[in-house]
Parts: C-alpha cells; sequence; structure tokens
C-alpha cells in the first residue's frame, strides 16, 4: 500500500499542499471550513508526517555526530553511555564515526548537516574539528584544548590535576618516594604530566618520566626501560588504565610482583580495571557524567549558538584496589636485563 502524502492529502481535501503545510503547522491563518476538510482528509488516508522531512524542512536534521579516537578504548563506552540518553531524551539520534580509521569525519558530519558534534578524548589532530565548529556547534568531551589551538568551543572533561593529585598522594601515604610515570602525549597527558611533577615534588619524592601513546605497547615499553634501571621506581602512575596493564604486564616479565615489588595506579577506571584478574587501583574521571554533560552542554549551545564557551570540570576520586601497596622494606635493583 502507498504511504499518503501531503499531495493525496490536498487532493482529498480540495485544497492546495501548501495549505495543508499550514494545517499541519497549526496556522491560524486557515479558516475553520478548509481546516476541517483537511483533517477529514488526513483522517480517512492515515496520513501522518515524516518528523525528519519536517525537520529538514526546517534547516534541522534532529542528528549529531559523534566522533572519537579509538572504539577499542573501554572509556569511550562508559562517555557513550552518558550521553546518548540525555541525546535521545532530547529526539536528537547520535551518528558515530572513529577518526582513527575516518579522517574525514568532520567534514562529512557538517555535509551531513548535523545540528552539532561532540568530540569524545584526545584526537590526533583538530584542524578538522575546528574548520567545522566555525558552522557547527561543538563540544569536545573529556579533552582539552591545547594552548595553540586557535578556536573557541565549549569544553566538558575530567580536573586531570586533583585525579593526578589523588593517585600520587595515595602513593605516598604508602610510603613510596620513588614513584614514576608513564606520560600520555596531546593536551590531556601535559596535563597529567605536569600535574604529577607538581604532585610528586611537592611529595618530597622522586621519581623518572617516560612518554608515548596511551596504548598498552607503550605501558609495556616504559615499563621495561623503567624496571631495569639502577634504581627503579617502587610505584608508577600511567597516563590511562591501558597504559597501566602494560605496566604491570612488563613487571610480569621481569618477575616483579605487583603490588609486593611494583604498585601500579591507573587512569580513567575503565571496566578493564574493574576485572577481577587486573584489579587495578585507578583514578576515575566520572567518564559517563562528562558523557552527560556533554550532551547538555550540546543543548544548551543548540538552544543559544551565541552564548559565551564554557569550561566544565568533573572532579575525579580515587577507587583504590589491588594494585597499590607499601614499598618493600629493602627495593631490589638491578633486575635481570
Amino acid at each position: 500500500m502507498t504511504r499518503p502524502t501531503i499531495r493525496s492529502v490536498a487532493a482529498r481535501a480540495g485544497v492546495s499542499k501548501s495549505l495543508v503545510s499550514l494545517v499541519l503547522q497549526g496556522s491560524p491563518k486557515v479558516s475553520p471550513e478548509r481546516r476541517a476538510a483537511v483533517q477529514a482528509a488526513v483522517d480517512e488516508l492515515g496520513y501522518r508526517p515524516d518528523p525528519h522531512a519536517r525537520s529538514l524542512a526546517r534547516g534541522r536534521t534532529r542528528a549529531v555526530g559523534l566522533l572519537l579516537d579509538d572504539l577499542r578504548n573501554p572509556w569511550f563506552v562508559d562517555v557513550l553511555d552518558g550521553l546518548r540518553p540525555v541525546l535521545h531524551g532530547a529526539d536528537l539520534r547520535p551518528v558515530l564515526a572513529e577518526a582513527r580509521s575516518e579522517p574525514e569525519a568532520p567534514r562529512t558530519f557538517a555535509d551531513l548537516r548535523v545540528d552539532g558534534l561532540v568530540v569524545i578524548g584526545t584526537l590526533p589532530d583538530l584542524s578538522g574539528v575546528a574548520d567545522v565548529a566555525r558552522t557547527v556547534p561543538t563540544v569536545l568531551a573529556g579533552t582539552r584544548l591545547d594552548p595553540g589551538d586557535p578556536f573557541a568551543v565549549d569544553v566538558v572533561a575530567g580536573d586531570d590535576d586533583a585525579g593526578v593529585r589523588l593517585a600520587v598522594q595515595h602513593l605516598l601515604d604508602l610510603g613510596h618516594r620513588r614513584v614514576a610515570h608513564v606520560a600520555g602525549t596531546g593536551p590531556v597527558g601535559a596535563l597529567r604530566r605536569d600535574a604529577f611533577t607538581r604532585a610528586l615534588a611537592g611529595g618530597g619524592a622522586t621519581g623518572p618520566v617516560e612518554a608515548g601513546p596511551m596504548t598498552e605497547d607503550t605501558g609495556h615499553r616504559a615499563g621495561l626501560a623503567l624496571l631495569r634501571r639502577d634504581d627503579p621506581p617502587t610505584a608508577v602512575v600511567a597516563a590511562n588504565d591501558a597504559v597501566a596493564v602494560g605496566v604491570m604486564a612488563a613487571a610480569a616479565d621481569l618477575g616483579l610482583d605487583v603490588p609486593a615489588r611494583l604498585s601500579v595506579v591507573g587512569y580513567d577506571d575503565t571496566s578493564t580495571a574493574a576485572l577481577r584478574a587486573v584489579s587495578l587501583t585507578s583514578v576515575d574521571n566520572a567518564a559517563a557524567e562528562v558523557g552527560r554533560l556533554a550532551a547538555l552542554r550540546l543543548l544548551a549551545r543548540l538552544e543559544d549558538p551565541a552564548a559565551p564557551t564554557d569550561l566544565q570540570l568533573v572532579t575525579p576520586r580515587l577507587v583504590v584496589r589491588a594494585t597499590t601497596a607499601p614499598p618493600p622494606a629493602r627495593s631490589t635493583a638491578g633486575v635481570d636485563r
């Protein structure tokens, strides 16, 4: 059966398509007689307006682009869990893309005329986002702008400085004084590295820093380098949970027990950290709350495009599990190289 259209309603009612549109929009410019005729035709034919077509006619697609760096990272799932219900509640349809495999995604979203864009996590290159943000309301969720980035957008993220201080203070309270950091790249990696350096200095402790992409491979490589030093650390603060898992694998390769010989703290408190086999002490940066607030920020931006941009920081908390303990009574240096 052919779906009824505005044209068929107009033909049944004996009026023009434009008048049918006025009736469907509730315009007061239509006489009661013609309004009744159109409504009768709508009821007889079972016509239902297409909400997507109506949105397009009003210059809205009701679609929001969600651009993230890596679908394999469970942290992104937590952000999406907070973000999607708010969008659905506002009758907005999320459209997902991965920047790593779809580098042209920002431009594709603009071509699709999405109503807004949420960038989740740290992308290797924000230039494409900057171009699109000139015309599409954009919110960064869980990442921060580099000071050199020349564009202004709303940002919702965890308070990285506070989170790293929680991790470092936990280790200092346990008695560790040689604490290393495996830092990440990008603005978030830089923020966490700077916070680590300040917190460690403030606690009268010392420790080296290794850096690289926020991956398990980076953690494994950096962990081996740190633990093979003549003065190996007794604890490591990792840039995220994936890096922390890599550090733990390096310790296992060298026959060092976690946490008896090495304490490890992750960041993001992903589902991986909570696994019983991992039981990783980690900083919970409230990823779901970041997603929820980013969605609300986007709705506010759609309501008032001219409002000043805003930075919202979410307070983190430390989740202590089985990978941290006091340092060994006498640290063993010179592990098998």
